[in-house]
């Protein structure tokens, strides 16, 4: 039985594991979505969280707290700055994980954690070169009005 056996060990050493975590929510919180192994991104999935919560205090002592945690200033600014004001109104759920396959070299299972509202924004499809384009409607009523 698992019982009070909650976390992620991830085969290192605690101080090892620390300094892991500190650097994924570090990097996610600067780049807003990482790519990292599964276990890794359900490991630093509740400590990214946990600190959107302290960027949403907004405190001293909040802010001394994150500081403590991140490895950056940078990293840290933005989260007060940036990324606290957008999740303002949401109540939890700031993170997201997506399986997006197996690493070559050894197999392991990839994801990539981000922010919601973060996504990559889809390209628009340009038109073939030589594929007829329609005509705005505007036009072609003002062309049969002509007629």
């Amino acid at each position: 039985m698992r019982h009070l056996k909650a976390g992620f060990k991830l085969g290192k050493q605690p101080a090892h594991r620390r300094a892991v975590l500190r650097n994924l929510v570090t990097n996610l919180i600067e780049k807003e979505r990482i790519e990292t192994t599964i276990l890794r991104a359900k490991a630093a999935r509740p400590l990214a969280e946990r600190m959107i919560t302290l960027g949403k205090r907004d405190s001293l002592h909040a802010r001394r707290q994150a500081a403590s945690f991140l490895m950056t200033a940078d990293a840290t600014k933005k989260l007060f700055a940036d990324l606290a004001p957008r999740f303002a109104d949401r109540p939890g759920g700031y993170t997201r994980i997506v399986r997006t396959g197996w690493r070559i070299g050894d197999g392991a299972e990839l994801a990539i954690i981000e922010f919601i509202g973060s996504e990559l924004k889809k390209k628009e499809k340009k038109p073939k070169r030589g594929a007829k384009q329609e005509e705005p409607e505007e036009e072609k009523e003002e062309a049969a009005a002509t007629k």
